[in-house]
């Protein structure tokens, strides 16, 4: 079977409207669409040559290595979501080396994750893997839970350990936010004077996010928004959550808005969703990779195909997911993440 009628038959009745889409809002040829010189996109930049070879290593590593596009394996959830309920539908995970050993068999561009994680086994693997240290996290030990991003270590250390790139969260929107854009801006102002490359989980996080029964945190507006922010403090890639909405700011009573933004900018089709959120990563010269969300079981393959196939026609830069891979068996983990390889390598899955 050719891989482009395995990606079809994979999306099912969703095949034709999501690969034969054609975007007329804000036209690909405006885009920076990623490809074999990615890196090279910030030459013109203030980025040392240090960071443009730590972009470089990461870019062209693993399956994907020199098509621009990135697979990223996330493990934080040991901290995010607590260890127990991450790791029981496959304990193997609770052990470090098996997080890396995941990324390494699927071919990942890099494996992110906790600084005790990747300390655990730096020395065996940092030269053979592209280490991303995350940098800050949500605890949920706390009663009652908080939800504010706090730095679990220091720039420094990552750096030590060998990681090429820290990432970072901050919770957009929250009372918090200050003090975590501020505190990553100047982490991210380290970590590219030690030469390492910058990645921002651009969260929005606010209960006034949700009204009347529907949930604008993944909203295209507000996550756009986000994404800008986090573009604007120097991050190299932007991670953020596949649009399913939009409207944030005119339904919520918010912001700056107005009716012909959009109108002019998008549509309700989720690949025009998902190209405003490159549009605000400046037009794709910062490259937006979109998380792949929690596992759901039998649904996962679709889900993470269908994810993939909207990042790459919205002109995105790749996928990050981590729990539809890590909380199954071994093969089936890395056969998930190789299904979603294959759409960036699939000529045929064009940019709208």
């Amino acid at each position: 079977m050719r891989l482009i009628e395995k990606i079809r038959e994979t999306l099912g009745e969703d095949a034709s409207s999501l690969l034969e889409y054609k975007s007329t809002k804000i036209p690909k040829e405006k885009l920076t669409i990623p490809g074999p010189h990615s890196a090279d996109y910030f030459i013109e930049s203030d980025r040392s040559p240090q960071v443009l070879k730590s972009l470089n290593q990461l870019y062209n590593h693993g399956e994907l290595g020199g098509t621009g596009y990135l697979s990223i394996l996330p493990v934080d959830q040991g901290i995010e979501h607590t260890a127990a309920v991450s790791f029981y539908k496959n304990p193997d995970y609770f052990d470090p080396e098996n997080i890396i050993k995941l990324a390494m068999e699927a071919g990942c561009n890099g494996v992110a994750s906790t600084f005790g994680v990747l300390a655990m086994h730096a020395r065996k693997y940092a030269h053979k893997i592209p280490f991303i240290v995350k940098i800050n996290h949500n605890e949920l030990l706390t009663y009652p839970n908080k939800y504010d991003q706090i730095p679990f270590g220091s720039v420094r250390e990552a750096w030590d350990m060998g990681a090429t790139a820290v990432g970072a969260t901050i919770y957009f929107g929250s009372e918090e936010s200050t003090r975590q854009i501020q505190e990553i801006a100047a982490a991210f102002e380290e970590a590219h004077q030690l030469g390492m490359a910058t990645i921002l989980w651009c969260y929005t996080r606010n209960s006034a996010f949700k009204k009347d029964g529907t949930d604008y945190h993944s909203a295209a507006d507000l996550t756009g928004q986000a994404n800008h922010l986090g573009v604007t403090i120097k991050a190299d890639i932007i991670k953020q959550k596949l649009p399913e909405t939009n409207y944030g700011f005119r339904d919520i009573g918010f912001g700056k808005q107005t009716e012909d933004m959009y109108q002019k900018l998008t549509t309700d089709h989720p690949i025009d969703l998902c190209r405003f959120q490159v549009a605000n990563c400046y037009m794709g010269k910062i490259g937006l990779i979109n998380s792949g969300g929690g596992s759901q079981g039998d649904s996962d393959f679709k889900a993470a195909v269908k994810t993939a196939v909207i990042n790459k026609r919205a002109g995105g830069s790749g996928l990050i997911m981590g729990r539809k891979a890590f909380q199954r068996p071994l093969k089936d983990g890395v056969e998930i993440i190789r299904s979603v390889q294959e759409v960036y390598l699939e000529p045929e899955v064009t940019i709208a």
